[in-house]
């Protein structure tokens, strides 16, 4: 047992080390205009971290994260969206088709990422990060388009939503108010 919790602790030390001190926030992406992009400039802010795609049965939920980071920002919150080709095929567009759709059909104004991966082992550091060692109770492989991660002023993960919770649930307008509490 003591050799089983020596050898947890050492692969998370490497983790760690890996992804750095800042967890999530020592990390970096490419936006969807193609510029390397430290996500230590949200440092400070609470980040709801959603992986999406343009055809899928979610789509939508589009309106509802525009309208979270509408009615958060101002308190400290960005949401974060990192487009996927992953599941389904429902994500077919260029970095550019993609910007053009989000902005016209759904007015979206926060921050969106380059498309890749977000499952296998082709995964992006972003969601490696958010899927196999930013917390080990919240880990796994990503099951759709649409999932959503919680994530605090720290860079730590607290919370993870399926794909069926819209962003206009009473349980994730909750756990954002609490986290955008804590300073």
């Amino acid at each position: 047992m003591a050799m089983k919790t020596l050898s947890l602790a050492l692969l998370l030390g490497a983790a760690s080390t890996a992804f750095g001190s800042e967890g999530f926030y020592g990390l970096s992406a490419e936006t969807i205009e193609g510029k390397k992009s430290p996500l230590s400039s949200y440092k400070g802010k609470v980040a709801l971290v959603v992986n999406t795609a343009s055809e899928c049965g979610y789509t939508s939920q589009y309106k509802g994260l525009e309208a979270l980071y509408e009615k958060y920002k101002g308190k400290g919150l960005v949401v974060l969206g990192f487009p996927s080709n992953d599941f389904g095929g429902q994500e077919p567009g260029s970095n550019a088709e993609i910007k053009k759709f989000c902005e016209k059909k759904f007015k979206v104004s926060f921050p969106m990422f380059s498309k890749n991966p977000v499952k296998g082992t082709e995964k992006q550091p972003v969601y490696k990060f958010l899927t196999e060692t930013g917390n080990p109770k919240l880990a796994g492989e990503v099951g759709w388009n649409f999932e959503k991660f919680l994530i605090n002023r720290e860079g730590e993960i607290v919370a993870r939503y399926k794909s069926g919770v819209a962003p206009e649930s009473p349980e994730l307008d909750r756990a954002i108010q609490s986290e955008l509490a804590t300073k």
